[in-house]
């Protein structure tokens, strides 16, 4: 009898489980649809004037508040033998704390 109750449980589980991924979807789907209206759609829509001006995130910005077009950041690659060396001469030789 409770082997009953755990498959009647998770059967239920599963089902909610399975409703909010569909909710999910069909709401990353309006957001993605929404997003993507053409320029001249937006500015023939009455409700634009009342939306919220996006501002970028200050982060992509410069000093003069103007959005940067290159990366923020870029990786090379090194060995581990240098990434051990560096971490090594970092730890016998700290930076002078500047406080």
């Amino acid at each position: 009898m409770l082997h009953l109750l755990y498959i009647l449980a998770f059967t239920i589980l599963a089902f909610l489980a399975v409703g909010n991924l569909i909710r999910s979807l069909m709401s990353i789907s309006a957001d993605y649809n929404y997003s993507n209206w053409s320029a001249s759609d937006r500015s023939t829509s009455r409700s634009h004037s009342r939306r919220v001006k996006q501002v970028p995130h200050p982060e992509f910005l410069d000093e003069a508040g103007n959005v940067i077009d290159e990366p923020l950041l870029v990786m090379r690659s090194i060995g581990v033998e240098d990434a051990r060396q560096k971490l090594e001469s970092l730890y016998e030789n700290p930076p002078e704390a500047n406080g």
